[in-house]
């Protein structure tokens, strides 16, 4: 089994206008599509110039529980309930219902039709009513005939497609109840009938019928109402059902086990089936037989006493094969009458589905495996497409292989890679499906490798890449609204891009002047893969001059791929040079052209093209193509020439385009770091000023916090390693402290008294200030998390005045004032007073008079050489407590031994600022 990710077999979706929230749909055949809501049913087109337009609308009894079209006659059955009744009637003729108010028919089914009621049947609806003593809960028409079979609770009612001929030219369309199948201990919730197969199921159990036409062993079926089960089988159900609800009392729950019955054994499943013949005795085709085919039950969960949505069964279906003789015949006639050949069985659980083969032999072909929990599912032929919870899932599936091995045996010797020589020159549709034939013959034998040989399976595997090739050349040659699956196939082939270029057949493409549609698909993708392959100068000219033709607003993206590096530069600038840049972004030719000057050496041509735009414009440019700037090599990312230029000519540009493809989903964290590795050649730990720059771009440029806390550890780290080696930077950074607190919140203004500390070392390097500056603005912003850092600071020593101010911040931020005075009065005293008007403020003044007075008093007393600093910083700190404090404390907290002269103007002030007041 191959499932196919996101690539559909859809060319397109169509939404069609409804006027109610639909209820129920079904198709229509191939040009119709029927949809119900309320009490109406709406007929659209599918197909043809009135696309998804209303065709018809009629009203039904009531709400609409199932809904289902038969092609085979071409009408339209449903079951309708209203109030608390539910009906089933069959729409015929309604495409003569033209507009909503059109007269309709209403007749009961098998009433006879006269002749003179043919034109009014003509030319308008027909509805059949049909009656039943049971309440009907599921409906399925047979594809072939058109026949109608019915579920109810414990019995099926098969209602055969009959045609009253009135005349030659008008026939009508009735129904006969010609059999009713009684089935017991099993309540249908879906159906499915296809030529005298039935397929029966419940939310847990399914079961396979086929319905015989000739008597097994003389017997009959006799033409009289059913009649109930003997006494005895009474009794013994009786019994059962006693015994059970007795366990049941007792708090126990019947929960059967799995089951899987294939053939014969099928019939010990216990489920009891007999026919009751209700049709009238010249029918042609008669049921007498029953034959049982495949029973499968499922186990509940057990862990709820009520049956969980999770393991209920849905989407049964019957898909019948047909022959037609139409591939080995060379017959003209091609409406001829379909014969069955093969006939698959489709059920599933939420979470796996089965496909089983129930012709000749019944045996379980495939289990699909769901991602996701399942809605619904559809079979058909090629694919089993799936809808999940939140996704359409596409299956291929070996229908159409097991269908041609039950007509031959030996078709996979004589078709593996036949078909696929015979038809590879061809350009039809047809091609394709005998192609498509062929490979699912060689896929499914690749199925069962465990019984292949070595030898055989290499062969095997040599001619599916062969059938893929030629199913590649199938869809790049022609043009249908499936081209775009040459690039699957070409991709499971293994050829490689100049192979796939070598077969094409350029004397008849460049001919025409017009190139496919799968073919542009390929290539255009593969270059956007960045493949490590190099095509050669001529085949990189011919893809040029392909999309010159065919695509030209893919040939600046076409030109940046690494693929295309051989290209000769002048031959790009004049395919360049043609383009009309009127209607796509001109920007991007612009900055193609640059780069192809630059690889010609034409550095005036260079600037000629980069000066004609804004650096903005520009910017934008490069995230129209990436590839501009940044290749992919073997798995390694390398700097285009166009960035290394510009990383010696406008570094500022580089970085900010580099930003916008990061911004726009281009590329990402790790890889933009890298990227600026490689391209100033660092390697390791070394990080190149430019490489700063565009951090420091990220902070202006407001990135998410998730990653605001990393690229602040980032910076941080390199300004203090910078600070701590005393080693510059590579190259003038973009951006000085200045222009960083003005264009970035996250910079903030840095505290003034650390510029009296940075100035009070005249020894101080002014190689290394913006580094400092930009880290003290960092610790001073807003957004910084200062305890991240502390561990890091220990390379900068406090012997230094940046490892000082950058510890006394920190400390600061961690509101460790205390500590902070003291290390400020012993390293600068002349700090501590700014410091303290700065930082000591609301519940921290006190510390004015309980800290730094006491402080400054005791070193005053010490003396020293700083005395005449202790001393003027004491001054000032006296006439801030003088303005806070009363006299009673103001005289508290002064020095019993202090000098009565000296404090004296302090305590006249404090005693008369309320006078002053």
């Amino acid at each position: 089994m191959v499932q196919l990710y996101n690539l559909h077999p859809f060319g397109s979706q169509q939404v069609v206008p409804c006027k109610l929230e639909p209820e129920r749909f079904c198709g229509g055949g191939p040009d119709a599509l029927f949809v119900a809501a309320g009490s109406k049913v709406e007929a659209f087109a599918v197909a043809g110039q009135e696309l998804c337009q209303p065709r018809c609308a009629f009203s039904t009894l009531g709400r609409v529980l199932r809904l289902v079209y038969s092609e085979a006659g071409d009408y339209l059955v449903a079951i309708e309930e209203k109030n608390q009744a539910t009906f089933l009637r069959a729409y015929v003729n309604w495409r003569s219902k033209r507009t909503e108010n059109s007269r309709v028919c209403i007749r009961m089914v098998g009433h006879n039709v006269e002749a003179p009621f043919r034109e009014t049947f003509r030319d308008q609806m027909s509805i059949v009513e049909m009656p039943l003593s049971e309440t009907p809960l599921c409906i399925s028409c047979c594809p072939v005939k058109g026949d109608l079979l019915v579920g109810c609770t414990n019995k099926l009612v098969l209602f055969s497609l009959k045609y009253q001929i009135i005349n030659e030219e008008f026939p009508v369309l009735d129904f006969e109840r010609s059999l009713i199948i009684h089935i017991h201990n099993i309540t249908p919730v879906e159906i499915s009938f296809c030529v005298g197969y039935v397929a029966v199921m419940s939310d847990l159990e399914v079961l396979i019928l086929k319905l015989e036409s000739n008597p097994k062993n003389g017997e009959s079926v006799h033409h009289h109402p059913y009649k109930p089960n003997s006494p005895v089988t009474q009794a013994n159900d009786e019994g059962t059902s006693n015994e059970t609800l007795q366990l049941e009392s007792e708090d126990f729950v019947i929960c059967q086990k799995p089951m899987e019955l294939l053939g014969q054994n099928s019939e010990q499943s216990g489920v009891s089936v007999t026919l009751e013949s209700t049709g009238l005795d010249d029918e042609k085709i008669k049921y007498f037989h029953v034959q049982h085919l495949l029973y499968r039950r499922f186990a509940p969960d057990i862990s709820s006493y009520v049956l969980s949505d999770d393991i209920k069964l849905h989407s049964l279906q019957l898909l019948p094969i047909y022959q037609t003789d139409s591939l080995t015949s060379e017959r003209k006639n091609l409406s001829q009458e379909k014969e069955l050949l093969s006939l698959f069985c489709f059920f599933s659980l939420p979470h796996v589905g089965y496909l089983y083969l129930v012709v000749k032999s019944v045996e379980l072909m495939s289990v699909y495996q769901y991602p996701e929990k399942s809605q619904q599912a559809v079979l058909t032929p090629q694919f089993l497409h799936v809808i999940t919870s939140n996704n359409l899932q596409c299956f291929t599936v070996r229908c159409s292989a097991a269908a041609a091995r039950e007509e031959d045996p030996y078709v996979d010797s004589t078709l593996k890679v036949d078909y696929s020589n015979t038809y590879k020159t061809a350009k039809t549709q047809s091609c394709i499906h005998l192609l498509s034939e062929a490979h699912l013959l060689v896929r499914a034998a690749l199925m069962d490798a465990s019984q292949l040989e070595p030898g055989e399976k290499a062969e095997l595997l040599e001619a599916f890449k062969e059938s893929c090739g030629h199913l590649g050349d199938c869809y790049s040659r022609l043009d249908t609204q499936y081209s775009h699956l040459a690039l699957p196939y070409y991709k499971m082939s293994g050829l490689s891009m100049a192979e796939v270029l070598a077969r094409v057949d350029w004397a008849v493409e460049e001919g025409s002047q017009k190139y496919e549609r799968g073919l542009i698909f390929y290539i255009s993708h593969s270059l956007y893969e960045n493949l490590d392959e190099e095509l050669s100068e001529e085949l990189a000219v011919k893809v040029v001059q392909m999309f010159h033709v065919a695509e030209p607003k893919q040939l600046p993206h076409i030109l940046c791929s690494p693929s295309m590096k051989n290209i000769n530069p002048l031959t790009a600038m004049s395919y360049l040079r043609k383009l009309d840049t009127s209607g796509f972004s001109s920007i991007l030719v612009t900055l193609t052209k640059a780069a192809m000057a630059l690889k010609m050496g034409d550095l005036d041509m260079y600037r000629k093209e980069v000066k004609s735009h804004s650096e903005m414009k520009l910017v934008c440019g490069f995230i129209l193509e990436p590839r501009l700037l940044i290749q992919q090599k073997k798995g390694q990312m390398v700097p285009t020439e166009l960035a290394v230029h510009l990383k010696e000519t406008q570094p500022g540009l580089l970085v900010a385009s580099i930003l916008g493809l990061q911004k726009n989903n281009k590329i990402g964290i790790e890889e933009s770091d890298s990227f600026f590795k490689v391209l100033c050649g660092k390697d390791g730990d070394m990080i190149p000023q430019l490489l700063v720059d565009f951090w420091e771009a990220q902070l202006i440029a407001c990135l998410p916090d998730v990653l605001l806390q990393e690229l602040f550890f980032k910076l941080t780290s390199q300004y203090i390693w910078r600070l701590s080696k005393k080693q510059p930077p590579d190259t003038i950074p973009l951006r000085t402290s200045k222009d960083l607190i003005n264009a970035c919140s996250h910079y903030g203004l840095i505290y003034p008294w650390v510029n009296v500390l940075i100035t009070s070392d005249s020894l101080a390097d002014k190689n290394y200030t913006e580094d400092l500056s930009k880290l003290q603005s960092l610790i001073c912003g807003p957004s910084f998390d200062i305890a991240s850092i502390v561990p890091f600071l220990e390379p900068l020593s406090e012997d230094t005045v940046a490892g000082l101010s950058v510890q006394v911040l920190c400390r600061t931020r961690l509101k460790e004032y205390e500590q902070c005075i003291d290390t400020l009065l012993e390293r600068c005293p002349e700090a501590v007073v700014p410091y303290a008007n700065h930082e000591l403020k609301e519940e921290n003044r006190t510390l004015w008079w309980k800290k730094l007075l006491p402080e400054l008093c005791q070193r005053i007393k010490c003396g020293g050489e700083k005395y005449q600093l202790y001393l003027s910083s004491l001054k000032e700190t006296l006439s801030v407590v003088a303005v806070e404090l009363e006299l009673r404390d103001f005289l508290n907290v002064l020095p019993e031994d202090g000098t009565a002269a000296f404090f004296l103007p302090y305590l006249l002030y404090c005693s008369q600022k309320k006078s002053l007041t």
